[in-house]
């Protein structure tokens, strides 16, 4: 244990004496508007005033009002929002779970730093399940404004110009939710657990349970459909389905008999049992009645992207925009009901135009794909450019429409790398949310590339400039036009600004940091 002179505590060294603050991560804590970000989101956590229940008292001078005391549900401090939102910007960029993230954070110095921390903390910074809460406080418009932050940082350290923004590819993808593999026996055994359980939770005695023939036909039916044995696979289903109706029809006579309240409180159970039911005897899904792939999540829709190792992926649609050179990305949104892909490019393109406000830009040409065929008239500020127009495009369109293949890797690192594979939130808010960070997440990844990439061209300048400076003073020649100094300002002030100097310093002068 030692004293730092630098620091306000005796026995501890502040973290940026422990770090490297050359660092990507480290360089980007201090370009990222932090009290910006903090101003906008906390009009979420204002604390809402609580007060006693009115008492009317009397008294000399009349009926008075009086509060009666109450204890105080406040509990401990709240963490720092600065902590909690870099928690979220980790997560989605390095592809850590809730616990992971905490647990990492308490070991690792560089992302304490990222998170204002001063001082080394070598403990978690909050439970996992406090992140949970964070995301539903926030919702979909809180999310938004931590990617926009990132669009914003972009452009201010000058590695995206708002020329760029202005020129998008919009591609859609499925974000899968994540639920077991719809079967119909799965799901009419999951019925009947779940209308026992029901009944059980509100008093309601049932003459028999059928849990152990639920167990053996649900493993009869995953057995014969193995050895291909198709009419004892649906013999076995038509029993189950025959359990789940005589549970419905019993529960519903008891819960009737019981009063209007119990009817009411099992109502949404009956409908999901009878639903499922009902969708296993056909084999399409009637008009209007779409089927339910999961019980806890009713939002999942069954959607076919032609992909031949798989046809069908059970989650919701996502669009995703990035800018046509750089590939950083200004929106990311979730539709629910698996809409047309032409039919969410205005909604994407209403989300790029919020995003990008701050930075001073709009969309105004979008490369799509065919599936977004036929929508110019919905969208008649935005040029739309895909390859069913090739008669009518410039040739400059022509050679811009080469790069829409570019949000193809975006689209697979956002799965492999940023947690988009598989959505664990629930509901459609879960979906919206989720998708925003794991946006948010590959943009804090691509300002840690560019920041080093700048940072390895600024260092490369320094070492063509200092072999310069030997080879003329091995030469003899001690004095160096004052002209070749200014030109190596100017060349090299654009690294000095991304790796947060604020003016060129020549040698002898100070170090760069």
């Amino acid at each position: 244990m030692f004293a730092c002179p630098a620091t306000d505590d005796f026995f501890r060294s502040r973290i940026d004496h422990m770090i490297d603050v050359r660092h990507p991560l480290a360089v980007l804590a201090s370009r990222m508007p932090w009290q910006e970000i903090e101003a906008q989101v906390a009009q979420v956590f204002s604390r809402k005033a609580r007060t006693g229940a009115a008492l009317p008292d009397l008294d000399l001078f009349g009926e008075q009002v009086q509060r009666a005391a109450r204890a105080s549900h406040a509990g401990r401090p709240r963490v720092p929002l600065r902590i909690m939102i870099s928690l979220l910007y980790l997560k989605h960029a390095f592809n850590e779970s809730d616990e992971a993230v905490v647990a990492r954070w308490a070991d690792t110095p560089r992302w304490q730093f990222f998170s204002g921390c001063a001082y080394y903390e070598d403990r978690p910074p909050c439970d996992a399940t406090t992140l949970v809460k964070f995301r539903r406080l926030l919702g979909e418009e809180g999310v938004e404004e931590l990617l926009a932050q990132t669009i914003r940082v972009a452009v201010q350290l000058k590695l995206v110009s708002p020329q760029q923004l202005s020129q998008v590819i919009v591609d859609s993808t499925v974000q899968s939710k994540a639920i077991a593999h719809p079967i119909d026996s799965r799901l009419l055994e999951t019925a009947r657990a779940r209308l026992v359980q029901a009944a059980r939770d509100n008093g309601i005695e049932l003459k028999q349970t059928f849990a152990k023939e639920g167990k053996e036909l649900s493993r009869k039916a995953g057995r014969y459909a193995h050895a291909r044995q198709f009419k004892r696979m649906r013999r076995a289903i038509k029993r189950q389905r025959t359990i789940v109706g005589r549970l419905v029809r019993e529960i519903g006579r008891k819960a009737s008999a019981l009063g209007h309240a119990v009817r009411q409180a099992l109502q949404e159970t009956l409908d999901k049992a009878a639903r499922i039911a009902t969708q296993s005897r056909q084999r399409k899904p009637v008009e209007g009645h779409p089927k339910l792939y999961a019980w806890h999540a009713p939002e999942v829709s069954c959607i076919s992207k032609g992909k031949a190792r798989q046809p069908y992926e059970f989650g919701v649609k996502v669009g995703i925009a990035s800018t046509l050179r750089g590939n950083l990305i200004v929106g990311a949104r979730a539709f629910a009901g698996n809409p047309y892909d032409g039919h969410t490019l205005s909604e994407q393109l209403e989300q790029c135009r919020i995003l990008m406000q701050d930075c001073q830009a709009r969309p105004t040409r979008a490369v799509v794909d065919l599936g977004y065929r036929g929508v110019d008239a919905d969208n008649p500020d935005v040029r739309i450019v895909h390859r069913g127009k090739s008669k009518r495009l410039s040739a400059q369109e022509r050679q811009q429409l080469k790069r829409r293949q570019a949000i193809e890797p975006i689209i697979g690192h956002l799965k492999a790398d940023h947690r988009m594979n598989r959505c664990p939130l629930k509901g459609e808010q879960g979906d919206s949310v989720h998708a925003v960070l794991c946006a948010a997440g590959y943009n804090l990844r691509w300002l840690l590339r560019m920041i080093a990439r700048k940072g390895i061209a600024f260092l490369w300048a320094i070492f063509l400039w200092l072999h310069a400076v030997c080879t003329l003073a091995s030469e003899g020649l001690r004095r160096v036009e004052r002209t070749t100094l200014a030109g190596l300002e100017r060349a090299s002030s654009g690294w000095l600004r991304v790796m947060g100097c604020e003016r060129w310093q020549p040698l002898g002068e100070g170090r760069v940091a």
